[in-house]
């Protein structure tokens, strides 16, 4: 051992940026920087990978960051600083019992953690629960967007028998805890033929789900129960957008995307086939094809 004083500090410096490339869902040559922010009486973590042009993308009920798990690296490798946030009381996310989330909070939040990371603009994406945040992102602070990239998500109120969905959800997390949630979601996340042919893809959002504390849970479900008509927002945006669906999306399906994309001048669809809800996670080499594709279009 005297021979080598110096090779356990340097297997143990390897070990953890082996641990923390595979935490953050990327590999270790993308160089990974991830940590914890604290804002408005949050703790906020956060994953950054790659240089260049600042993509923000936004996670939807009840996942995490680790969502873009596929898609960081490959977006960073072609010029892009990929930044995931773990929403208040998501993942590894924490948040004060006074106030567990909310649309205005998670808003607030990613604005604070661009502002914390020196991100002046972004393109600025949000799947599912993320683009009622991404719309109200934009109603808030229109000059911090490069463009938007809109997942599987809907700019529609809902409706009653939706609204009453999603209290389900916030009944039935503080019931029988978070994981109860799993077999309720895991459902629409996913094809019946992913589940069935990669069982590790189910797993892994499962897990994810798994993470959120109740709080998270119940807040999570008000916003989408609750969430404003953004409609009107839609005819207001002016930046470059993307929107991605899955063409077997059960939880919003491809005609509302149609609908957006009608109302945003502009604006360009990509509908992904074989997938449903997750279409960014299911089909990942897809849409990062889609997302770069139309990138390169952003000024």
């Amino acid at each position: 051992m005297s021979q080598h004083p110096r090779r356990p500090l340097l297997l143990a410096a390897l070990t953890a940026g082996l641990l923390g490339s595979a935490l953050a869902g990327g590999s270790a040559g993308a160089a990974p920087q991830m940590g914890d922010l604290d804002v408005n009486g949050a703790r906020i973590h956060y994953v950054s990978v790659g240089q260049g042009t600042p993509m923000l993308l936004l996670h939807g009920y009840p996942l995490s960051g680790e969502l873009f798990a596929r898609n960081r690296d490959a977006l960073a490798a072609a010029g892009y600083r990929v930044i995931t946030i773990d929403h208040r009381g998501y993942g590894r996310s924490t948040a004060p019992a006074s106030d567990p989330g909310s649309l205005a909070t998670y808003a607030q939040d990613a604005l604070a953690v661009m502002d914390r990371l020196g991100v002046q603009k972004a393109i600025i994406g949000g799947m599912s629960m993320g683009g009622p945040i991404v719309f109200e992102m934009y109603r808030r602070a229109p000059d911090r967007f490069l463009g938007m990239v809109l997942i599987d998500t809907i700019a529609n109120p809902a409706g009653i028998p939706e609204q009453y969905l999603w209290r389900g959800m916030a009944q039935e997390a503080q019931t029988n805890g978070p994981q109860a949630l799993v077999n309720d979601l895991l459902k629409d996340m996913l094809t019946g033929q992913t589940r069935l042919n990669r069982p590790a893809d189910e797993t892994f959002l499962s897990n994810i789900v798994k993470q959120a504390s109740v709080a998270a849970d119940v807040a999570g479900a008000n916003v989408l129960a609750t969430r404003p008509d953004s409609i009107p927002t839609l005819k207001t945006i002016t930046v470059p957008t993307l929107i991605l669906v899955g063409r077997e999306d059960t939880v919003y399906p491809p005609v509302f995307s149609m609908k957006m994309q009608q109302n945003i001048p502009g604006s360009k669809l990509v509908i992904i086939p074989g997938a449903a809800h997750a279409a960014i996670f299911e089909k990942a080499d897809a849409a990062n094809a889609a997302i770069l594709d139309w990138a390169r279009t952003v000024r």
